[in-house]
């Protein structure tokens, strides 16, 4: 569904603001559509008497969004996964109504307190035949441990009101309802917080244990471990890293090329979140832009300050200010 990109773009664009808006006809929609997180087609039988609204907020790399609308479908088709940039996963609470989401040659009717995820790098589509309202967060694949191939054998699952996944729509659910007051330090907070969520509940949902996971899923769950507890050692670097697992570096490097990523790429993009979490922290209000670099493995302070922008579109000063 519409919402605002959780890229560092957006970020650049509206950091965390909360966004509502109303569409005033069909093509309206279909418009706010093409300008969502990731391009869909949108169809409906009711041109005329359709109704859509869209509140939504980017926390981080996560996007927030309740939609409200009238009798609709959305499809992700592969002409418009052919022009992504980025994998992400969405993972949809129906709050009203009744849904129905199909992916992978599944099909999973979603009634209020359900929830279920999908990885917008497949065709799926979505259909709601009455008034409906759900939430959706959208996430890039690498801010869950769980490789993507694995999160992907739950697309199109439905996930029910008990259990943890009841825990985790509840927590979802209050998400939506404070919308516009999840912002700066807090916001970030709550963002980690749904992730771990969501995490815990998968793992839960596939009944993932160690001697379950195959040798390659499990070596790359280890391997985001350890770069994540190793973010503030300037010196972690991909040798050492595939030292510390006893493979190659070309291993390594085979192991998020399997993932869509580069292993510097998901160690600058761990770093750089948690320094931009930190600069509007208030915890860390006394520490020096250096310093907070510095606390997350940027030992040059002129290099940070340019990845920073080049990652965000401002400067660390101008985004701790901003704050």
């Amino acid at each position: 569904m519409p919402a605002t990109a959780p890229t560092r773009a957006s970020s650049r664009q509206a950091p965390q603001d909360l966004t509502s808006r109303v569409a005033g006809s069909f093509d309206h929609w279909k418009h706010l559509v093409a300008e969502s997180f990731v391009p869909l087609t949108a169809r409906t039988n009711d041109v005329e008497g359709f109704q859509g609204r869209m509140r939504s907020r980017v926390l981080d790399r996560m996007s927030i969004v309740e939609v409200t609308a009238t009798s609709h479908e959305v499809h992700r088709t592969p002409a418009l996964i052919a022009q992504a940039h980025e994998r992400y996963f969405k993972l949809n609470l129906q709050l009203e109504g009744t849904g129905l989401l199909v992916q992978d040659n599944r099909e999973a009717v979603l009634q209020p307190g359900d929830l279920a995820i999908y990885d917008t790098n497949r065709p799926y589509t979505l259909a709601f035949e009455d008034q409906t309202r759900i939430m959706v967060l959208m996430f890039p694949c690498d801010a869950l441990s769980l490789p993507a191939d694995y999160v992907g054998q739950l697309a199109a699952v439905r996930m029910g009101s008990g259990g943890l996944s009841g825990i985790v729509g509840q927590f979802i659910r209050e998400l939506s309802a404070n919308l516009d007051v999840l912002n700066g330090p807090s916001g970030s907070r709550l963002a980690t917080n749904a992730l771990d969520l969501v995490s815990t509940m998968l793992h839960a949902e596939m009944d993932i244990s160690p001697d379950r996971m195959k040798p390659q899923a499990l070596l790359a769950v280890s391997i985001r471990e350890y770069i994540e507890a190793n973010l503030s050692d300037p010196l972690l670097s991909p040798a050492g890293i595939a030292a510390a697992h006893f493979i190659s570096t070309r291993h390594l490097h085979n192991v998020f090329h399997e993932s869509g990523s580069t292993v510097a790429g998901f160690i600058r993009s761990q770093r750089l979140d948690g320094a931009r979490r930190d600069l509007r922290d208030p915890l860390h209000a006394g520490k020096s832009v250096g310093a907070v670099a510095a606390a997350w493995g940027f030992l040059d302070a002129a290099h940070f300050s340019r990845t920073f922008r080049d990652a965000f579109g401002v400067s660390p000063t101008q985004w701790r200010r901003a704050g």
